[in-house]
């Protein structure tokens, strides 16, 4: 589900390149999920200059000790794969658009990513 605080944001992105970042991290919700569970995109205004995009899911949640590793390269829980998802989606979101991604909250009954852009 999308869950706005407003009708529209005014931030500058590249369309292409932040639906790839979206797109990674429902994905990886998805697969955290298993199966069951629900993904939500909740976007809000934070002060006058930000907008806030949480990405959560109701998955198993990422462990204590593995959650400041999980924007390096080779980071995956899955069989195959590089693990260069979410590397790429902090570059993208950093250094593309000057804005900020973290965990903010991971349990056993869900993780919630944030992005933080700055209002175009």
């Amino acid at each position: 589900g999308m869950d706005t605080d407003s009708d529209s944001y005014p931030a500058l992105i590249n369309r292409d390149l932040f639906a790839g970042v979206i797109e990674n991290l429902v994905k990886n919700a998805v697969d955290a999920m298993e199966g069951r569970g629900e993904s939500k995109i909740r976007m809000k205004k934070i002060g006058r200059e930000n907008i806030a995009i949480n990405v959560e899911d109701t998955g198993k949640g990422i462990p204590k000790s593995k959650i400041k590793h999980v924007f390096r390269p080779g980071y995956t829980t899955k069989k195959r794969g590089w693990g260069l998802g979410l590397t790429l989606v902090k570059r993208i979101v950093e250094n593309y658009h000057q804005g900020k991604i973290f965990i903010r909250k991971s349990d056993s009954r869900g993780t919630i990513f944030r992005i933080v852009l700055n209002i175009g």
